[in-house]
C-alpha cells in the first residue's frame, strides 16, 4: 500500500507546573527546523507539517516533512500524481501520495481539521498532510516510528531515507536548564523533566520514593525512578540498576533533557540526575540538600556518562 510521508512537527504546549507555575515544553516535535529546512520547504507547507504533527502527540514534525520530501518534494515534483487530478501507476496521488481507499478510510476515522477541501481531497496539500499525521499515528508512531513508516510505504530503503531526511530537516532541543521554561524533545521527556521540577525543595531522604509513595521527600535514584514512572516508563529502582538498564549514549553523542547522568564507576554507581540542558540536571543531591537544579558537571566530579530511557531512533 502506497501512502503519504509524515512530517516532524515543533509544537509548543503548556503543562501544568507545581503550585503557581506554569512550564512551557517543546514537544509533539522535539526540533526545531534547520537551516536546510527553511531553504527547502516552502513556508505553507513546513507550517502545515508542524501544524498537522501535534494531532499524533510526540510525533515529530520532521517526519512529515521527510514523507513531503521523498514523496513529492512538497508538491513540486513534475512527476504524475503529485499534480491536481493525476495518479502515477499504483494509484497514488497528491503530495503525499496517497492511495484513495486509503486515504478515504483515514478521513472517515479521523475527520481533517478545517483549512483544506470540502469534500477532503488527497491532492490538497492541508488535507494530504493531515491525514498522513493520523495515518502514522494509527501506524505505531510514535513510540515505533520504523513500523509506522514500514507501513506507509512497505520498503527498508524508504524508511531509511525519510528518517535521514528528517535529521537533515531537524535540529535538536538541547533544553533551557530551567524549570520554569522546559524543553524536550518528546512527550516522554517533557512529562518527567516536569514532574521532576515539580519536586523541587523536597528533602533529601534516603530509599525515599517521595509523597506520593507516603514519604516525605526522595533520594536521587527515587526521583528519577518517579519521574519517569509519570510518563508511563518504568526504570528499576536504584542508580546502578538504572545505568545498567540502559540505553548508555555513545561518547561524544550531546546529551538531551530528559537524559539520565551518572556519577561513579561502572562498578560503584552512586548518584544520579535528570538533565534538562543548558549544562544542568534535577536531582536530589544527598542529605540535608533538598531536590534542586544544579550543573550535572563541577570540577572533581566523577561523571561517569549517560542513558536516554525514551530513547528516539532519531535522536
Amino acid at each position: 500500500m502506497k501512502i503519504a510521508f509524515a512530517a516532524v512537527v515543533t509544537v509548543i504546549m503548556l503543562i501544568g507546573g507545581v503550585g503557581q507555575a506554569v512550564v512551557k515544553a517543546i514537544f509533539g516535535s522535539s526540533t526545531q527546523p534547520s537551516q536546510e529546512a527553511i531553504a527547502d520547504i516552502p513556508a505553507d507547507y513546513l507550517a502545515l507539517y508542524r501544524a498537522a504533527a501535534t494531532v499524533c502527540p510526540g510525533l515529530d514534525w520532521s517526519i512529515l516533512a521527510a514523507i513531503g520530501k521523498v514523496e513529492g518534494d512538497h508538491g513540486r515534483s513534475k512527476l504524475i500524481g503529485i499534480a491536481e487530478g493525476t495518479e502515477n501507476s499504483f494509484g497514488a496521488r497528491g503530495p503525499m501520495q496517497f492511495l484513495q481507499s486509503t486515504f478515504d478510510g483515514v478521513v472517515a476515522r479521523h475527520p481533517i481539521p478545517p483549512g483544506g477541501r470540502n469534500p477532503p481531497s488527497p491532492w490538497d496539500k492541508h488535507d494530504a498532510i493531515y491525514a498522513a499525521a493520523y495515518y502514522l499515528c494509527e501506524s505505531g508512531a510514535p513510540r515505533d516510528i520504523r513500523k509506522a513508516l514500514f507501513a506507509y510505504n512497505h520498503a527498508d530503503w524508504y524508511v531509511n531515507e525519510v528518517l535521514d531526511q528528517a535529521k537533515k530537516y531537524s535540529q535538536a532541543a538541547v533544553g533551557t536548564g530551567r524549570c520554569d521554561d522546559i524543553q524536550a524533545p518528546n512527550a516522554t521527556t517533557a512529562t518527567a523533566i516536569n514532574f521532576a521540577c515539580g519536586q523541587l525543595g523536597l528533602p533529601y531522604l534516603w530509599g525515599g520514593n517521595g509523597p506520593a509513595n507516603g514519604d516525605r521527600g526522595f533520594d536521587c535514584s527515587g526521583l528519577t525512578k518517579a519521574a519517569y514512572e509519570a510518563a508511563d516508563i518504568t526504570l528499576p529502582r536504584t542508580a546502578r540498576t538504572q545505568y545498567a538498564a540502559g540505553p548508555l549514549i555513545a561518547g561524544g553523542r550531546p546529551l538531551l533533557p530528559g537524559d539520565l547522568v551518572f556519577y561513579g564507576t561502572p562498578g560503584n554507581v552512586h548518584h544520579v540526575g535528570l538533565y534538562i540542558g543548558a549544562g544542568k540536571m534535577v536531582h536530589a543531591p544527598t542529605f540535608g540538600e533538598p531536590v534542586q537544579v544544579s550543573p550535572y558537571r563541577w570540577n572533581g566530579d566523577d561523571y561517569l556518562t549517560a542513558s536516554r530511557p525514551a530513547a528516539d531512533v532519531r535522536a
